[in-house]
């Protein structure tokens, strides 16, 4: 590896941001934490300007157990969409439909801290072995769906490849797959920049 043309923060009091743009044309604003060069192409640790979100539902697989699943499907989260953003208005919070995340812009509530139980006493709750630690904002029900709205606990870094005028692009399935040997090394590089 190589030291990247890209400046590293080191000390900067002004971070530098970049727009990350989807398939479906949805753009996602981000600041740019830490970059290194591999083979002659460079690479950014990107953390999006927005909390990022994800919205879980609940799926009956027996009549004794639930199952937590994200909802992924664009015409799932086109019906609600305005529901979820109503909601989470209730608590002086915007959700924005961004590319590859949603988002949420304004103050978060107080999480508990590391080691008690975020709990939401009145909905069903993911299986943290299933699901990265997540933190519980908001449920509601739509058509007699329950559903729950949770930030990751940790920061939601996305790994970009920047093109020949120094533009971030998401990795397509195929490049993250091409990478995925070489992932820890590139996440170690990264992430020792920030340090």
């Amino acid at each position: 590896m190589f030291p990247s043309k890209f400046p590293q923060d080191n000390g900067r009091s002004e971070e530098e941001h970049v727009t990350l743009t989807d398939e479906q044309g949805r753009s996602l604003i981000c600041t740019l934490q830490s970059s290194i060069q591999l083979e002659g192409q460079d690479y950014g640790l990107l953390l999006p300007v927005d909390t990022p979100i994800e919205i879980l539902t609940w799926n009956d697989e027996d009549d004794d157990d639930e199952s937590a699943v994200p909802v992924e499907s664009e015409a799932e989260l086109e019906r609600i969409f305005e529901t979820a953003r109503a909601v989470l208005a209730e608590q002086n919070l915007t959700l924005k439909r961004t590319g590859i995340t949603l988002t949420v812009s304004g103050d978060l509530p107080d999480f508990p801290e590391e080691g008690e139980p975020n709990l939401d006493l009145n909905s069903s709750q993911p299986d943290p072995e299933e699901f990265e630690e997540l933190l519980w904002l908001a449920s509601f029900y739509y058509e007699e769906q329950e559903y729950g709205i949770y930030t990751p606990a940790d920061p939601f870094f996305i790994l970009a490849k920047a093109d020949e005028q120094g533009e971030f692009k998401q990795l397509s399935p195929e490049e993250f797959r091409s990478l995925e040997p070489l992932l820890p090394m590139i996440e170690d590089q990264l992430f020792d920049a920030l340090d």
